[in-house]
Parts: structure tokens; sequence; C-alpha cells
């Protein structure tokens, strides 16, 4: 078919004649699946791309200029176009830096190691001071997550000897480390 038919069926698909449209699907179908196959290299998202290609062709019709294009050309970059597309709508869409995900370690770093092994020196020189049962029933409440209720139990104490014993040796490690 040549570019001067191919022009005037795409003309009378501009005004609405659907045996223009056929006619220009029947003529170009298959060398327009064969762009979206060579860009897509998938079959499937070929088919889907050609579909929307004539759904565009038959909108924009109107807008063809046989002194600026031949016909053929035309058809073949809104193919190419769409197959892009596709191919742009399956990447990942870029983060902006504000959303990119965190890379850095959250470990803390040397320095704040530093501090940390050096106040975990005095916590543990603290609880020292302190009866040892008293300071493994205050590890096991604020490190482990035992209530006062398991802690009194599991020492064989009445609840409210429990609070008394935390609640005291709280304060002497509070007097210990500020010092």
């Amino acid at each position: 078919m040549s570019q001067d038919d191919l022009s005037g069926l795409i003309a009378r698909t501009a005004l609405g004649d659907r045996l223009a449209f056929s006619s220009l699907y029947s003529q170009t179908s298959a060398k327009l699946f064969g762009v979206a196959l060579r860009i897509l290299k998938d079959r499937g998202q070929a088919e889907d791309a050609i579909q929307e290609v004539y759904v565009r062709i038959w909108r924009r019709a109107g807008s063809f200029r046989a002194d600026q294009a031949s016909a053929m050309a035309w058809l073949v970059t809104i193919a190419r176009n769409q197959a892009i597309d596709l191919i742009r709508a399956r990447q990942p869409a870029t983060l902006e830096y504000d959303d990119a995900p965190d890379i850095a370690d959250h470990a803390p770093d040397p320095e704040a190691r530093a501090a940390l092994s050096g106040e975990t020196r005095r916590i543990e020189g603290c609880l020292g001071e302190l009866e040892a049962d008293r300071a493994a029933a205050v590890v096991a409440a604020y490190m482990e997550g035992l209530s006062y209720q398991e802690l009194a139990e599991q020492y064989a104490v009445p609840l409210n000897t429990m609070r008394t014993w935390l609640r005291r040796s709280l304060i002497k490690l509070r007097e210990c480390m500020s010092r």
C-alpha cells in the first residue's frame, strides 16, 4: 500500500470512518506489531502495546499532516513511543532524595560504642554495690521486662516487698551513677 493510500485512510479515520480504520489496521498492524515486539521483547506486552497504539491512532488521526511526515513514519512513531512508555512504566520510579531508604548503618558509631561501654561499666559497677538478689531483680525488671508480680513469685517475697526492693535499688543506683 502506498503512502498516499495510508494517508487517505488516516484522513478518513480522522472523520470517524470505521471501515477506513479497519482497513488501516489490516494494512499496518503486522509492521507496527514488529516494531513493538522488537522494543519490548515480549509478545504479550507487544500485543497490549498495539491495542493502545490503535486507540491513539483513532483519537489522533486528525493531527496527522501528510506534508510533514510519511503516514508509515507517523504510525511507527506512535508504536515506538507506546512501547517505550510501557518499558518506562515497568521500571521502578526513581525516589526523591528525602524518600530514599536509609542505607547508613544504624548501629552506634565507634565513639558512641565507646561511650556506651563506659556507661555499661559504670552501671555494672553500681549494680555490684547492691545485694545480689536486688541487683538481679533490677536487671530482670528493667532489662528482661518481668513484672513486679513475676519477680515476687520468682524471689518468693510479697508483692509490696518486691516493689520496695526495686524502688530502693533504683535510688541507690541513681546515687551511685551521679558520683
